[in-house]
């Protein structure tokens, strides 16, 4: 991995990957979800949509063929605290790559005209995630957990604050947010330093100085409490969790051990319990996300209406002989190995190499090599894991939500 910060402070990273003929190129921008206002609930993922619609250079059709005229990919994400731009090429068309991310991050024309077209794809967006209910049972459950917290926020935004949402707000976010200060420029695969730092000083070259400085508040303590939200559903969505501690915590570790141990493949806890003895579910595992100030870890299970008590009961049953227990030495072992051999298989792509590789400049972290991830692994001990267990796994902590009749 090499990093150089440009005059501008843009961070420029890459990471070299051998015997591939790709390359994976990003922009990632310091504005997400977790930065709207309340009155502008979805405004950076709309404004992500927005940029797509045209630039100063090229038209809506332009960028499209832009790059998949060559092969390539491009895509777009907004998340809880960042917004992110990626293509995908042969290594021989990176320049062509950065010059188009570039053109979408600096110069969208936000017309007011393109705005109305795009205010009704993304209220499709969100009709779309209400028509399916496991999606919008993690949309509910976050907004109970949280709080009223930005974390608990959808991204998308709201029905009436999309439709509500101005042309001159976006074009205010634009200008005030996407700015070189806090961005960050990365490229995996065949590719080499110097170049990817050379064309990202080239086509990033206007890019206003400076970001304002936002900060995001501590969540509320957590309470542990149970809501059901009651709606006609082939199944009844249980979604039970808790607030963790942010990405940088030492605890981290020991967390996503835990949760692979709870509910991490067809091996773990849950998964045996609630599917293959009781034949009560499908889908059953849990998730974890790691923000800058806190984070989540919690468990998804879809089952028969009839079941909805029994697997409830058998999630808190579980939680509790974690909390209780921790993990006997020999499943530590085991679910070490399994985490291990799950990073390295994730990592084989350039493109998932890209995410990993922004990660350590957008949270701040040094970088740590693959090496230095796994054997941070092997050292975390039975009683790391059992005193983050005891904290976090007890079911009295837990925000479980029930969407069903």
């Amino acid at each position: 991995m090499a990093v150089t910060t440009l005059g501008s402070g843009i961070q420029v990273l890459s990471e070299s990957i051998p015997g591939v003929r790709s390359a994976a190129v990003g922009v990632w921008v310091p504005q997400g979800s977790a930065h709207d206002g309340e009155d502008v609930l979805g405004a950076s993922h709309l404004l992500e949509h927005m940029v797509f619609r045209g630039t100063q250079h090229r038209s809506r059709e332009q960028i499209a063929l832009a790059l998949e005229s060559l092969g390539g990919s491009l895509d777009a994400f907004t998340s809880r605290e960042h917004t992110s731009f990626q293509a995908r090429v042969l290594d021989e068309h990176l320049p062509q790559a950065l010059d188009v991310l570039a053109d979408l991050v600096l110069f969208p024309t936000l017309l007011d005209e393109d705005l109305e077209l795009e205010r009704r794809i993304v209220l499709e967006e969100i009709s779309a995630v209400e028509d399916a209910p496991e999606d919008f049972a993690f949309e509910l459950h976050g907004q109970h957990l949280w709080d009223r917290h930005p974390y608990g926020t959808s991204i998308l935004g709201t029905r009436d604050t999309v439709s509500a949402m101005e042309g001159d707000a976006l074009r205010d976010l634009h200008r005030s947010r996407y700015g070189a200060g806090g961005m960050v420029v990365a490229a995996t695969g065949n590719v080499a330093h110097d170049r990817v730092v050379e064309l990202a000083a080239h086509y990033f070259r206007s890019a206003a100085d400076g970001v304002p400085e936002t900060t995001i508040p501590d969540p509320r303590s957590v309470e542990g409490r149970e809501v059901h939200v009651r709606r006609e559903t082939a199944q009844t969505h249980i979604v039970t969790g808790t607030v963790i501690p942010p990405r940088a915590d030492r605890r981290r570790y020991p967390l996503v051990l835990l949760a692979a141990a709870m509910g991490g493949g067809m091996s773990s806890r849950l998964f045996r319990r609630i599917r293959e003895e009781l034949g009560l579910a499908y889908s059953v595992y849990t998730f974890q996300s790691f923000y800058s100030r806190a984070g989540i870890s919690g468990i998804y299970a879809g089952t028969r209406h009839g079941g909805a008590g029994r697997v409830i009961d058998a999630i808190r049953e579980e939680l509790a002989t974690l909390a209780r227990e921790g993990l006997p030495r020999e499943d530590l072992v085991q679910v070490k190995s399994q985490v291990k051999g799950q990073i390295m298989l994730s990592l084989e792509s350039p493109g998932a190499r890209l995410y990993r590789l922004a990660g350590f400049a957008l949270h701040q972290e040094p970088f740590t090599t693959l090496d230095e991830l796994l054997s941070r692994i092997d050292r975390v001990t039975e009683a790391e894991v059992a005193e983050s267990a005891a904290e976090f796994f007890h079911p009295d902590r837990q925000c479980l939500l029930r969407l069903g009749p």
